[in-house]
């Protein structure tokens, strides 16, 4: 279908508006980049018209800016049931983005002030880089589901906007030094782990090999065009190439190109098309092929007169009323190459009855081990389609048993060793509107730290910019560290994530199964959030479920059934979060209610551990009352988390309870020792937590009010 409309188009379409296309796009980033004044060049530049400090990025423009108008007929035809993304992978494309939206009309919709007209254009090349929308790719541009200059994950962020949407094509731009990067690397060959997972789109990757990186040549420009296509061709890509000088042969590549694609997870080889053009190209002839190209060539054109000429004649050559009208309208030759303004798609519906639908399927769980109620979730929620599991190969491992009566692997269930991929292929496809999952080692989730504080900014813009909410992004970490060898523990994924300010982020950390259960299952229906599970596959220790609805709504409770009834301030406070800690001190508890039975104890449960943060920092952080309610005023604190106790302290911040709070954790033991061992290290084994007890409450203490 994409290789016949690309083909009628072409003949439908002149070169020449295409080819004006290419021309406006370059002229309108060259004048963001450098022009405070005279943006149609109507009367004689004069240095006064030239920003004083030039900022932005030049050099990955005029390639960006030749796919945009090559595919510009392609995007106005296409049914109302198809879809066709562009995804930049490419860094540092801002200028590029703003002009293609500017004369597509898709800009001004969003914001007024950019409209097509005088002052809208004005303010587009006078305004570069806004402060409000910034100058790289972001959502706050309209259309771009993928922040721009996050080098790596692009192409895999393509393929997983394009799982289980046969309508849908996108085409990813490749920067040559992206290409450089291991999750670039990854993607190429991966699409093998999608053999037989369902009905999918199409992704066409464009590399713009264009010589250069950042401060100079990249590692692909050194292969010989028999090199590149020996290199394309093991990777399972037939390669495509154009130079772009030729619009025409440009438009003839991409339809070639698109013959050649196959739907993702097919087999047999599909396409990729290679841009060549150089980077920077257009700019002064001594500057080319040189790392000035990357930014602004030209850096002080206002104040150096040999710059200024250089300018004023690059400027002048694009004849910028040819292509603008004087109102800042793209002149009617460019209307058949420029796609249409596309409403929005709507949102999807507000989830209700989460916490309902979760306690429902705790209560199902209840008693039962991990390995029976999780999968079970996940089979259930997969049985309302659009979702999907990604694993790095470790499933099985999680006793995530996905496969079918007869040991047949679940189709949308996938695994692939490396958690780039299967975060980036979760990444596209919820920003494409559907639910997923990605379940991994605990240890090893921190490999994808960067991929989703990323995530988390692209949404941070996109809630700013008032688009409507998307599924969230949750995150299953199993196989804890307190089970393990010594090289796979590592729980600082969450450490690291809770030192953001992100108010979407929410830490789960289930006290048994059901839990875990109905944490999934509240997680999955949720919109708009960041949510990591963390829940240990060994957990046979299971608790009274009377509190859920609580827990799930507060993200805290009291346990009745630990908690000596009655008002006023307990001798002692046991607060766990985590499967291991609630196993720990719900039997402390019980033995100092046995052997001290005089001792009046509260037990409270943290089920997400951002009700612990700063009131008014998170949206479930207790207020001033409720924090007291459950913590106390002066009674010693001993909370046992399974993560780092520097979590519990950094999200106490200022309303930290001072000496009489201890918190109990995971502390890196240096060198491999048993299990045993590394929970005495930690002071989480039986005699250690005993011994604690007994001496905060046995010794008296001066524990200010």
């Amino acid at each position: 279908m994409w290789a016949d409309l690309a083909r009628r188009m072409n003949r439908l379409v002149p070169d020449a508006s295409v080819a004006a296309v290419a021309d406006a796009l370059d002229y309108l980033c060259l004048a963001q980049l450098y022009l405070c004044d005279n943006p149609l060049l109507a009367r004689p530049l004069p240095p006064a018209d030239v920003k004083p400090r030039p900022a932005g990025h030049w050099g990955v423009c005029p390639p960006v800016n030749r796919m945009l108008a090559a595919l510009g007929p392609l995007q106005a035809a296409i049914p109302d049931s198809y879809e066709l993304h562009v995804l930049h992978g490419a860094g540092h494309a801002g200028p590029s983005a703003l002009a293609h939206a500017y004369l597509t009309g898709r800009l001004g919709h969003v914001h007024p002030d950019l409209s097509q007209d005088e002052a809208g254009l004005r303010a587009l090349v006078t305004g570069f880089p806004r402060t409000d929308i910034g100058g790289e790719i972001t959502p706050m541009i309209p259309g771009h589901l993928h922040t721009g200059g996050q080098l790596g994950p692009a192409l895999a962020i393509g393929q997983g906007t394009v799982l289980d949407a046969p309508h849908r094509l996108s085409v990813v731009l490749i920067g040559d030094g992206e290409c450089e990067t291991g999750t670039t690397a990854a993607s190429w060959l991966a699409t093998r782990a999608l053999h037989g997972t369902g009905d999918h789109g199409t992704v066409l990757p464009v590399v713009l090999l264009n010589g250069l990186r950042m401060g100079g040549p990249s590692v692909l420009s050194t292969l010989s065009h028999a090199e590149l296509t020996s290199y394309f061709t093991g990777l399972g890509h037939r390669p495509v190439y154009s130079d772009g000088l030729d619009i025409g042969q440009l438009r003839q590549a991409v339809a070639e190109a698109l013959a050649a694609t196959r739907p993702l997870g097919s087999a047999g080889p599909s396409s990729v098309l290679v841009l060549t053009l150089d980077k920077g190209y257009g700019a002064p002839a001594r500057l080319a092929g040189t790392p000035a190209v990357h930014k602004t060539p030209l850096r002080d054109p206002a104040g150096v007169p040999s710059e200024f000429d250089a300018l004023a004649d690059w400027l002048a050559s694009y004849q910028p009323g040819q292509f603008l009208t004087s109102s800042g309208r793209p002149r009617p030759h460019l209307l058949p190459a420029l796609p249409h303004a596309r409403p929005e798609p709507d949102g999807l519906p507000a989830p209700r009855g989460c916490v309902a639908a979760s306690a429902q399927v705790a209560a199902h769980a209840a008693g039962r081990p991990f390995a029976q109620v999780v999968p079970e979730v996940l089979q259930s929620r997969a049985g309302q389609g659009s979702f999907r599991v990604f694993s790095p190969d470790e499933l099985a491992s999680n006793r995530l048993d996905l496969t079918d009566e007869d040991g047949r692997p679940a189709p949308w269930a996938v695994e692939v060793l490396s958690e780039e991929l299967c975060h980036a292929w979760a990444q596209g496809y919820t920003e494409t509107g559907r639910h997923a999952l990605v379940a991994t080692y605990e240890a090893f989730a921190p490999i994808a730290l960067s991929l989703i504080q990323q995530q988390l900014k692209h949404r941070s813009v996109r809630r700013h910019a008032g688009l409507t909410p998307l599924p969230s992004l949750v995150y299953l970490l199993t196989s804890l560290g307190w089970h393990n060898t010594f090289t796979h523990q590592n729980p600082s994924l969450t450490t690291a994530l809770l030192a953001g300010v992100d108010p979407t982020l929410h830490i789960l950390t289930p006290a048994d199964p059901a839990r875990t259960a109905a944490a999934l299952t509240f997680a999955l229906r949720k919109l708009d959030g960041c949510t990591i599970v963390v829940a240990g596959k060994h957990t046979s220790v299971h608790h009274p479920l009377k509190t859920l609805d609580e827990e799930l709504r507060r993200g805290i409770a009291i346990w009745p059934h630990l908690t000596h009834p009655g008002p006023g301030e307990p001798d002692l406070i046991l607060a766990s979060a985590g499967d291991l800690p609630a196993e720990a001190l719900t039997t402390l508890a019980r033995r100092l209610r046995a052997e001290r039975p005089g001792l009046r104890l509260r037990y409270v449960h943290i089920h997400d551990l951002t009700a612990l943060a700063e009131d008014g920092t998170r949206p479930l952080a207790l207020a001033p009352d409720a924090f007291a309610r459950h913590l106390g005023t002066r009674a010693p604190i001993v909370l046992a988390t399974s993560g780092h106790p520097t979590d519990i302290h950094a999200l106490l911040g200022c309303r930290h309870p001072g000496p009489r709070l201890t918190v109990l954790g995971y502390r890196d033991p240096g060198r491999p020792v048993s299990q045993e061992h590394l929970r005495q290290l930690c002071g989480l084994d039986d005699a250690s937590l005993w011994q604690l007890a007994t001496t905060l409450t046995d010794t008296p203490k001066e524990i200010p009010a």
